[in-house]
C-alpha cells in the first residue's frame, strides 16, 4: 500500500493583500500527477487545509475540485484531519457525503473518540489499514480546567492530556487493529524537537515540548504529522514526521524545501519513505543591504527568475537616514521586471558598524505578539500573563470555530 502524507495547504491565505491561488492550483496540479504516477493509495491530509475558518470560495472551490479529482485516480482513500486554523464545523458540513467517496472527514474530536479510527478497506471489503486519524485536540477535547490552577500547572495538565489521548488511542488500535495491516496515527501539534521557520509558536500555551516522538504508542507504524511548516523528522524516529507545507507561507520560509512524502508499505511492514520535493511555483526573497546593493540584488534576482510567477519581494534598505521616494524610486526600477514589491522599508543604522534595526509593523506580527506588547505597554507584565495568555489562545480557537465572528 502506498500513502501520500501533506499537511498545511492554507487554502485561501493572504500574503499582504495578495491571494495565493495561482500557486496552491499549481500545487494541487503537481501533487495530483503524482498521485496519478505513484499509483498513490491513500492521502492523508494533516491539518490545516484552510488559512482561516471561513474561507473564501475560491478557496473552497480549489479544495472540493481537487477532491473530485480524486475520484479518477489510484487513490482509494483520503483522511482529512482539522488543524488550529480550520473550522471543525466547516470541514464537517459535507462529511456523511464525502464518507460514500471513502474521503473520511475528522475536524474535531468526535462525540465518541473511538470514531477517530477509521478502518479502510480494500475492493474485497478486507481491512487493508487503520487509520488514528487524531485532529487538533483543543483544551476541551483535553481537560476541564478549574480556577485554582496557575500557569504552570495547565501546562502540565495539557502535555499530559496529550500524551494520555494518544496512549488511549494506541490502546483502541491494539484492541481492534488486525496484526497484518499497518497501523498510521495523525497529529497536528507543536512535537518536541520540531524546528519551525517562521513564528509558528506552540498552539497550546507555555513551552513546545507538548510531546516527544517515543510517547507515540508504539503500535503505530507512522505518526503523520502537521502544524509545522518545515518538513523533517523528529528526533530518531524516522516514522514520525512533519511534512511541512505545501508553498512558502511567509518570506521566513523562503530556504525551506517544501516536501510530501510517499510511504511504501508492505502488509505491515513500513519499506521506504521517499520525499518528493515540491517544485517552487513562484519564489518569495527578502533582499537586504544598503541602497546601492539592493539594487543591484534587485536587476540580478530578476533576470535569473524572467519565467517564472512574478517573485514577491521583501526589500530591506540598510541607511543611517531616511531615504525620501524610496518605495517609488525601487518600484519605477522593476516596473518591467518579473518581480513585485511587497514591502519596503529602511533598516536604520546608528553608525557604520551598528546592526541595522527594523522597526516592526503590525503586519509583521502574530496576534499574540500584539497582546503581549499592549499588555506591555501598562507596565511591567502581572505575574498571571501565562494565564492571560492561555485565555487569550483560548478566545482565538473559540473565534475559528465560529467563523461568523470573524472580521
Amino acid at each position: 500500500m502506498k500513502v501520500l502524507h501533506t499537511s498545511d495547504w492554507h487554502l485561501g491565505q493572504k500574503f499582504l493583500t495578495k491571494d495565493r491561488l495561482e500557486e496552491h492550483q499549481l500545487a494541487l496540479d503537481w501533487m495530483y500527477e503524482l498521485i496519478i504516477a505513484e499509483q498513490v493509495d491513500v492521502l492523508i491530509v494533516a491539518g490545516d487545509i484552510f488559512d482561516i475558518g471561513s474561507p473564501p470560495n475560491y478557496a473552497r472551490k480549489l479544495y472540493y475540485s481537487f477532491l473530485t479529482r480524486l475520484l479518477n485516480t489510484p487513490c482509494r482513500h483520503v483522511v482529512i484531519i482539522g488543524g488550529n486554523h480550520d473550522s471543525p464545523t466547516m470541514l464537517e458540513a459535507p462529511k456523511a457525503l464525502l464518507e460514500q467517496l471513502n474521503i473520511h472527514i475528522i475536524g474535531a474530536v468526535p462525540e465518541d473518540p473511538k470514531d477517530q479510527l477509521i478502518t479502510l478497506k480494500n475492493k474485497e471489503g478486507q481491512p487493508e489499514g487503520l487509520i488514528a486519524a487524531v485532529p487538533f485536540l483543543r483544551d476541551r477535547d483535553l481537560r476541564t480546567s478549574t480556577t485554582a490552577e496557575t500557569g504552570l500547572q495547565r501546562i502540565e495538565m495539557i502535555k499530559k492530556a496529550i500524551t494520555q489521548h494518544y496512549v488511549q488511542i494506541g490502546e483502541w488500535v491494539e484492541a481492534l487493529a488486525p496484526q497484518d495491516i499497518p497501523v498510521i496515527a495523525t497529529g497536528h501539534l507543536y512535537a518536541s524537537g520540531a524546528i519551525a521557520s517562521d513564528k509558528q509558536d506552540n498552539i497550546y500555551i507555555g513551552d513546545k515540548e507538548n510531546i516527544k516522538a517515543d510517547q507515540f504508542p508504539s503500535c503505530f507504524d507512522y505518526v503523520a504529522l502537521g502544524h509545522i511548516h518545515r518538513p523533517q523528522i523528529i528526533g530518531d524516529h524516522s516514522n514520525v514526521r512533519y511534512s511541512g507545507s505545501i508553498i512558502p507561507l511567509s518570506f521566513s520560509e523562503t530556504k525551506d524545501d517544501k516536501s510530501i512524502y510517499l510511504l511504501e508499505f508492505e502488509a505491515k511492514t513500513l519499506k521506504a519513505i521517499h520525499p518528493y520535493p515540491i517544485p517552487v511555483f513562484r519564489r518569495l526573497k527578502t533582499i537586504q543591504g544598503d541602497y546601492e546593493t539592493v539594487k543591484e540584488k534587485l536587476l540580478t534576482f530578476a533576470k535569473r527568475h524572467e519565467k517564472e510567477l512574478k517573485a514577491w519581494l521583501e526589500v530591506i534598505v540598510e541607511s543611517k537616514k531616511v531615504i525620501p521616494n524610496l518605495s517609488l524610486e525601487l518600484n519605477e526600477l522593476v516596473a518591467d521586471l518579473n518581480v513585485e514589491l511587497l514591502k519596503v522599508r529602511v533598516a536604520k543604522t546608528a553608525a557604520s558598524k551598528a546592526k541595522p534595526k527594523i522597526q516592526e509593523e503590525l503586519s509583521d506580527l502574530e496576534a499574540l505578539d500584539v497582546f503581549r506588547k499592549k499588555c506591555a505597554v501598562l507596565g511591567d507584565l502581572p505575574d498571571e500573563i501565562n494565564d492571560l495568555e492561555h485565555t487569550f489562545k483560548e478566545l482565538q480557537n473559540w473565534m475559528q470555530e465560529n467563523p461568523l465572528y470573524e472580521d
